[in-house]
């Protein structure tokens, strides 16, 4: 129960508001050179946030897909990267079901072109909120951080 509470505040926030339109959007992109447009983005603690994310590469998923993953307070991206390889992560499974318990939200894998967008509640506890892209090898040069304060 506790998990969902941060998708639920964030569902009744965006009724309070008459829709999700009123929410800050943050957009980020990601690209064939593995690189995310945005290093470092800030949020208050509680904040609801609609978080867009674009694959705006034009090579195929299976060579080149990106996610978005953030990190909870204190996981680093460089370490979370290695334990995804060594959890078995692949091209066809970039993250793990067994490493959710250390992620605050993520994308699914895109393609060229394609973007999701997901709705999220920054957490309460000041401080940075690393976040990377999971496909293997790509957490070396892509990461970012959302700084909650």
């Amino acid at each position: 129960m506790k998990s969902i509470l941060p998708y639920l505040l964030t569902i009744c926030f965006s009724l309070f508001l008459n829709g999700e339109e009123d929410i800050r959007e943050i957009i980020i992109t990601g690209n064939d050179a593995m690189q995310f447009d945005v290093k470092k983005f800030q949020a208050s603690p509680e904040e609801p946030l609609k978080l867009t994310f674009k694959n705006i590469g034009s090579l195929p998923k299976i060579a080149m897909g990106h996610n978005l993953v953030i990190l909870k307070k204190g996981v680093d991206a460089l370490a979370f990267g290695q334990k995804v390889l060594a959890s078995g992560g692949s091209a066809n499974n970039a993250l793990p079901k067994s490493l959710l318990g250390e992620v605050v939200a993520h994308s699914k894998l895109l393609g060229p072109g394609e973007s999701e967008t997901i709705l999220l509640t920054a957490p309460k506890k000041p401080g940075d909120y690393q976040y990377v892209c999971t496909f293997p090898g790509h957490f070396a040069m892509m990461r970012g951080t959302m700084e909650v304060k």
